[in-house]
């Protein structure tokens, strides 16, 4: 067998036959589409640092006052259980959209990407769920038998647009494998952390309004399944009929009890996939809804969730919920993501490409651990009481940003660093 193997240099004999190769790419169509998604992530990572930064600083300045009244003013119907304040909208409302784009990326890779098949599954898969469980288990440990112990899935999940838009800031000659490794293990936690939500954040259930919804959603599917040319075509038909459909349909799942986010990524997964020469209605939709999720309703989430009082947060940084947080994403992440990916390869005979290392790998393990969007969200779900939330809030973003430090010591060289300094006098 000539393939490498993860433990051995590119080239050193493997004793294992009959290797599946993974974290790797098969084709050129997957790198370009890979390229493109990571593409718009660093734009969207990059505004949603900006946004959390002016979040963090307006809550912490003389108009912070101004700032929290905007935040906690309510508007909106009460008779339809829509009565709620302006940081309750953008994560129950404006976050579907987002959810919705994490819907199309997950179908997209689930049909034609690396998702589709399992040689290039089984490592990214096996990694995600090692990196939620070990954070869950270290949050689980500093909180056991407290009240605070339900915000376990805090430090589980991983924003992909942060991470991808740090991970193009510092490593940006980084191998095409790992970029992919990166984007599809993020999107698979994604979808553990949609299912966790939707498993253990619901609040009571009404049957009703649940099975009320099944109606747009229905109609949904078949607009999108009997006329994807004439939606593609259309420059008005998705925002005059799809999306007036998803809001009735967010509605209802909100007054169902359901976290009204896994509306959108219900609705993606309803949205057709088509081979080459085909209309993608999943790919006309990402470049139609993208702007609006990546310019308005992640920013504006970010803006209302990054707004810790730093006063607010007595016992910070030894608070058990702060332990568990950054403990969990700075050292849960990258433990929990690299012992899985060795075992897999360990025991299995699955092998990594032969551009990866494990040095670059581990950093990528630490990468996973910027949190920050679906983090907050949850952490808004899980507790009530002020103190608590707003010191995870601030836990996850402290925990992120030592995340990303950690990361940088993996991932950048000086002389890789010197090296695309002069690039651009090179070329």
């Amino acid at each position: 067998m000539t393939e490498s193997s993860p433990l051995h240099e590119p080239g050193a004999p493997s004793t294992r036959s009959h290797p599946i190769r993974v974290i790797s790419y098969v084709n050129r169509r997957e790198v370009v589409r890979v390229s493109r998604v990571l593409r718009a992530e660093l734009v969207g990572g990059v505004i949603i640092m900006v946004a959390a930064a002016l979040g963090f600083i307006a809550a912490n300045s003389p108009l912070s006052e101004v700032y929290f009244s905007i935040r906690d003013f309510s508007i909106g119907p009460e008779s339809l259980h829509l009565h709620l304040s302006i940081g309750q909208w953008t994560a129950d409302g404006l976050l579907a959209i987002f959810f919705f784009m994490v819907g199309l990326e997950l179908k997209r890779e689930f049909v034609g990407g690396a998702l589709s098949r399992f040689s290039t599954a089984i490592v990214p898969v096996a990694a995600a769920f090692g990196g939620v469980a070990v954070p869950a288990l270290i949050y689980t440990a500093f909180n056991a038998g407290t009240e605070t112990s339900h915000g376990w899935a805090i430090p589980t999940a991983t924003d992909i647009a942060f991470a991808v838009a740090v991970l193009g800031l510092l490593a940006p000659g980084i191998p095409m494998a790992l970029r992919m490794f990166l984007l599809t293990l993020a999107v698979v936690d994604d979808l553990i952390a949609i299912t966790i939500i939707a498993m253990f954040y619901t609040d009571g259930l009404n049957l009703g309004a649940l099975a009320l919804s099944v109606i747009p959603i229905a109609a949904f599917a078949l607009i999108g399944y009997r006329f994807p040319h004439w939606l593609a075509k259309s420059g008005a038909a998705p925002w005059l009929i799809m999306l007036p459909l998803g809001v009735i349909a967010w509605a209802l799942f909100h007054a169902s009890g359901i976290h009204a986010t896994i509306a959108g990524v219900v609705l993606a997964f309803l949205v057709p996939v088509r081979g080459r020469g085909e209309t993608d209605l999943a790919e006309v939709f990402e470049h139609r809804f993208r702007p609006l999720s990546t310019g308005v309703a992640v920013p504006l989430f970010a803006f209302f969730a990054a707004g810790v009082a730093v006063g607010s947060t007595s016992g910070f940084p030894f608070d058990p919920v702060a332990l568990g947080v950054m403990v969990g994403l700075v050292l849960g992440k990258p433990i929990g993501i690299t012992l899985t990916t060795w075992l897999v390869t360990k025991f299995t005979s699955a092998e990594l490409d032969p551009t990866v290392r494990w040095n670059k790998l581990i950093g990528v393990g630490a990468l996973a651990g910027v949190g920050f969007t679906v983090s907050l969200l949850v952490t808004d779900l899980s507790f009530t009481d002020p103190h608590h939330a707003d010191t995870a809030r601030l836990a996850v973003m402290v925990g992120s940003l030592i995340a990303i430090v950690v990361s940088a010591f993996f991932l950048v060289r000086p002389s890789e660093a010197r090296a695309a300094k002069r690039l651009p006098r090179d070329t």
